[in-house]
């Protein structure tokens, strides 16, 4: 019998009794009786024989003897298919003729004891159910006992009845989900807020949105749902909610002229408006600007800002201070921080600064809370009860990363300059679209004035009660009010001035709820008088009307902690006579100090102007929530971060920080972004990714700003030199020919020895002759001794053109003479010069390694990518394309791959090296590591090592990349927006005829086409 069986057997026979076996071929115990199914009874001798007189054989005709028969069982015949067989040992024996029943049925007796004995005890754990047979089990068995069969039934109940008293009683107030939760979830909360910032519409976002951590934030990507037209419909035609609270704040208080003079090596007039615009000075308008180093401008720059000042002071306000806001992405703040603070000498830190928030727990909460985070996932937890000394956890309400022991304000001795950091301080919304101020006018509603006969007794904002005590304020209220009235009749927030604030104060956004969500809409009816409405668009809001209490930080700090929680507004609303009617709290109301800031959208160019308006929204912390509902319950569309670079990309404005390669912060996320593609590239398998070697991309994750610049600058010097020359007509002309064409490729020809492949060109000869290798080499190490020498006397670095003269010179010079609606419209002026070879030296001598932004569309089809290539077009390609206007574009060839062989070199070498290490370490009983662990490994697709010339790598010239691009939905074509060489740029205007000036060509990484584009310079 196999192992299987003997297991099958064994289990079989587990609940018998002992004097009772049965074998596998029904084989009694010895000394047991056994009786055939049919003959003579037998008798078992008192002294049973030998084991050899017990095998005696008989013959058929003889009756068998007891002592044989009883006890020699293996001789036992049974029945089989086909007669009677012999038993184990082959003899063969007779039925016995003849039984007694009274003794047959003692022998069995036993046998059916154990039977039943077995049937009514149960020998698992299994329920009654589950001891059916597989097809008549049934689901609701489970729990039903009326669907077993009626002689299982009373078996289960019992068994149920015993599992109810052994079930685990659960709260019955709380749902499953419930249950699973932390037993404290605001002290989990918490405690995940610790490592990365969370924003108070953290929970919400969770929910809905793709999360993901960035810049020391949890953030929301994108939905969850497919949404990407309908955010763009919502910023065309409705309106998108974005949460801008993880933009960083810093403000800077005292005297004015101290501040203005501080901050002014830090901006450039000629980049635009500064920090002492008046509009922005006096506090009616926001600015922006781009920050530098101090006395750095045009290089070493450090981002992009916004900023506020407080309006100049009233009446009732008699300090001289001014406070300024300024506004920054969180990638930004660590350089602009330590820049201002160099800039206004501010080295004394502030310890007991207004910023610095109350501790959330009690010592003793602290405790129970570290007692709770080191007990065991598996350990039961239970609530601790601390008497008198119990207090409800407080929930992180700003910052949760901040150390209290950190200073978050710095004073300068000298001047008496403070710089705070009120980052995560306030909240900052975001409505883009028309309909943005509608739904503002419809979700908020001004503070109702005090009166004096109200009772005073109750309310918490006393500061409110002080406020309606001074009849200028109450004026102020009211003026305020009226201008955000009349912002409910606007068309667009576009047709109000960029940039307008309006202060507000406003009561409990949640006790205007609407019941269901809403689509608010403009009415022209609410602005009756068109005087006033006539004078709002042209010349803004007033300067009074901008005063807003956000300001004050005491004030802030009293409406965050006398805030009405949920629980009570909802309880308060249960208790209405009237159930769905409006909720009157009187003057126990809260009032909300905020902040309206209008958004100008697009500004630069001549197409779709104001598209992407909308307004800001400045609020004190702990109100997040309470205005993100009501916004959203009358009709706003919430975007993530993806929906952030759309709207900039539509804008063609840069998106912060990824559009500014000369800050630090656009380097690192370079190089992020790069390794994220890097990685994604090398998971794939080599036969389905791309081999960017074969088609002629040399940078297909990053942009070598560096290296295009470094290579249009050696490139115009070796044009000039070679024309300066003097030599005899057929020397000249070789030598230019030489210099031309070997003078840009410094890396390349290295590269090309260390590989030992030269890669070929359509545009570029294939062999050099000696004297000619020679004189490019001389030429090019004398280009590179003057390049630095030229890099060491001007400082010349990576920088981004934004001198907005030179900008407006540059966008009339790429307009085509042609019929194009868009370029003929930027025909150059009267105060702009002509195209001229010394107007373009003038340019490049002050800028020799610049950057400038452009957009870019394409004539036909196509959709640009990040990292698309922006080249030169050849003669014979504007050739083509007026013979054929329908042509897209030529098509570059496949390259060489001269990293195959080494892949395939480095492999086996690898697998060798391998091999002989493993049996090495086998032999000697040691352990097996990677023999390339130490080399940087070569991978297939990739270009390894220096980069050649990055402009003379393909049959076409490089001019730039694209850093943002798609199919644009306004436009109906493909879009992009990048950065090319200021140098290269003028040498291909300067090159192109009139008709076909500004066309470019665009090529994505992973394509071999080229396809034709305009290229526009907006400012």
């Amino acid at each position: 019998m196999s192992n299987a069986k003997e297991r099958k057997h064994a289990k079989k026979m587990r609940n018998q009794p002992t004097n009772v076996t049965l074998s596998s071929g029904f084989v009694a115990d010895k000394g047991g009786k056994h009786h055939n199914g049919g003959g003579k009874p037998q008798k078992q001798e008192p002294h049973s024989g030998t084991s050899r007189q017990r095998q005696t054989k008989i013959t058929t005709h003889s009756l068998p003897e007891p002592h044989v028969s009883e006890q020699s069982s293996s001789r036992v015949t049974f029945k089989k298919k086909g007669g009677w067989k012999a038993g184990p040992e082959g003899t063969s024996q007779e039925i016995p003729k003849y039984i007694t029943a009274s003794t047959f049925a003692q022998a069995r007796a036993a046998e059916i004891s154990a039977m039943l004995k077995a049937v009514t005890q149960k020998s698992s754990n299994s329920l009654v159910f589950q001891t059916l047979p597989r097809h008549m089990r049934r689901r609701a068995m489970s729990h039903n006992v009326k669907r077993l069969p009626r002689r299982l039934q009373e078996i289960a109940q019992k068994e149920a009845e015993k599992a109810v008293h052994q079930k685990k009683e659960h709260s019955k107030n709380k749902c499953h989900k419930a249950r699973r939760c932390h037993i404290n979830r605001v002290l989990e909360f918490n405690r995940r807020q610790k490592k990365n910032k969370w924003l108070e519409t953290h929970i919400w976002h969770a929910k809905r949105f793709h999360m993901v951590k960035k810049w020391g934030y949890c953030l929301g990507e994108r939905p969850t749902v497919k949404s990407h037209r309908a955010c763009y419909r919502a910023m065309t035609n409705h309106c998108l909610l974005q949460d801008l609270s993880y933009y960083c704040c810093l403000e800077l208080k005292g005297k004015e002229e101290e501040i203005l003079k501080a901050l002014s090596p830090m901006c450039s007039t000629d980049t635009g408006l500064t920090f002492a615009a008046v509009h922005c000075l006096s506090g009616k308008r926001q600015g922006s600007l781009v920050l530098y180093r101090a006395n750095q401008y045009p290089r070493e720059t450090l981002g992009p800002v916004t900023f506020i000042w407080k309006p100049e002071r009233t009446s009732s306000d008699t300090s001289e201070s001014r406070q300024l806001w300024i506004w920054l992405h969180p990638t930004l703040k660590q350089d602009i921080l330590e820049e201002i603070k160099t800039a206004c000498h501010c080295v004394e830190p502030i310890k007991s600064a207004v910023c610095i928030s109350d501790p959330l727990l009690t010592p003793s909460q602290e405790k129970s809370q570290t007692e709770l985070l080191d007990e065991k996932i598996g350990k039961k937890r239970k609530r601790k009860d601390d008497g008198e000394n119990s207090k409800a956890i407080k929930k992180i309400v700003g910052d949760g990363t901040k150390d209290p022991c950190q200073p978050h304000s710095w004073i300068s001795p000298t001047t008496g300059i403070i710089i705070s950091d009120l980052t995560m301080e306030m909240n900052r919304f975001r409505l883009i679209g028309p309909l943005s101020h509608s739904i503002l006018t419809e979700a908020l509603k001004t503070a109702s004035v005090h009166t004096e006969g109200e009772d005073t007794e109750k309310t918490p904002h006393r500061w409110w009660i002080e406020t309606c005590k001074n009849p200028d304020s109450i004026s102020l209220h009211r003026r305020q009010e009226a201008i955000f009235e009349l912002l409910g009749g606007v068309t667009s927030p576009a047709e109000i001035p960029a940039g307008t604030i309006l202060g507000l104060t406003v009561g409990d956004p949640r006790i205007n709820l609407p019941q269901k969500k809403s689509t608010a809409l403009s009415d022209p009816e609410k602005c009756q008088d068109n005087e006033k409405v006539r004078q709002l668009l042209l010349e803004g809001v007033p300067v009074e009307c901008t005063h807003s209490f956000i300001w004050n930080q005491d004030i802030c700090k009293s409406v965050t902690e006398n805030k009405i929680s949920d629980q009570d507004l909802n309880r308060m609303r249960s208790e209405l006579l009237v159930p769905g009617s409006r909720l009157v709290l009187g003057p126990c109301e809260s009032k909300i100090p905020i902040l309206l800031i209008q958004q100008p959208g697009k500004v630069t160019g001549e197409d779709r102007l104001g598209w992407g308006s909308g307004w800001d929204v400045l609020l004190p912390k702990g109100w997040g929530m309470a205005f993100w509902i009501p916004f959203i319950y009358r009709g706003a569309r919430v975007g993530g971060l993806k929906e952030a670079v759309v709207h900039s990309q539509y804008k063609r404005s840069p998106n912060i920080p990824g559009d500014f390669p000369d800050c630090p912060a656009g380097t690192l996320f370079a190089e992020e972004q790069a390794k994220n593609l890097l990685e994604k590239y090398k998971r794939r398998p080599p036969a389905k990714r791309p081999n960017y070697v074969k088609l002629g991309t040399l940078a297909p994750f990053c942009c070598p700003w560096e290296q295009l610049t470094q290579d249009w600058e050696l490139r115009v010097q070796a044009h000039e030199e070679s024309s300066v020359v003097s030599s005899p007509p057929g020397e000249e002309s070789d030598l230019r020919r030489c210099a031309v064409s070997c003078a840009p490729m410094p890396e390349k020809t290295q590269l090309s020895d260390e590989v030992g492949t030269s890669i070929n060109h359509s545009t570029e000869p294939e062999v050099m002759d000696t004297e000619c290798q020679d004189q490019a080499g001389a030429e090019r190490v004398i280009d590179q001794d003057v390049s630095r020498n030229h890099v060491a006397a001007t400082g010349s670095q990576l920088c981004v053109l934004r001198s907005r003269k030179l900008l407006k010179q540059l966008s009339a010079w790429c307009g085509a003479s042609s019929v194009d609606s868009r370029a003929a419209r930027r025909a150059p002026s009267r105060d702009q010069q002509e195209l001229t070879k010394d107007a373009c030296l003038s340019i490049v001598d002050h800028f020799p390694r610049a950057l400038v932004w452009v957009s870019l569309s394409l004539l036909r089809k196509g959709s640009p990518e990040p990292h698309t290539m922006i080249c030169v077009p050849a003669k014979e390609d504007f050739l083509q394309l007026s013979q054929d206007r329908h042509y897209c574009g030529p098509q570059e060839s496949k390259h060489s791959d001269p990293f195959k062989s080494k892949i395939l070199k480095q492999n086996e070498k690898k697998k060798m090296e391998r091999r002989e290490k493993r049996g090495r370490a086998i032999s000697e009983g040691l352990a097996v590591g990677d023999p390339a662990a130490g080399q940087e490994a070569l991978t297939l697709g990739l270009w390894s090592g220096p980069l050649p010339s990055v402009t003379s790598h393909c049959s076409r010239t490089l001019l730039g990349f694209v850093t943002q691009g798609d199919f644009s939905m306004a436009v109906g074509c493909g879009e992009a927006l990048g950065f090319v060489s200021l140098t290269g740029l003028l040498h291909m205007l300067s090159s192109q005829p009139a008709a076909e000036r500004g066309l470019v060509l665009l090529r994505p990484p992973a394509s071999l086409q080229y396809r034709f584009a305009r290229i526009f310079i907006e400012v």
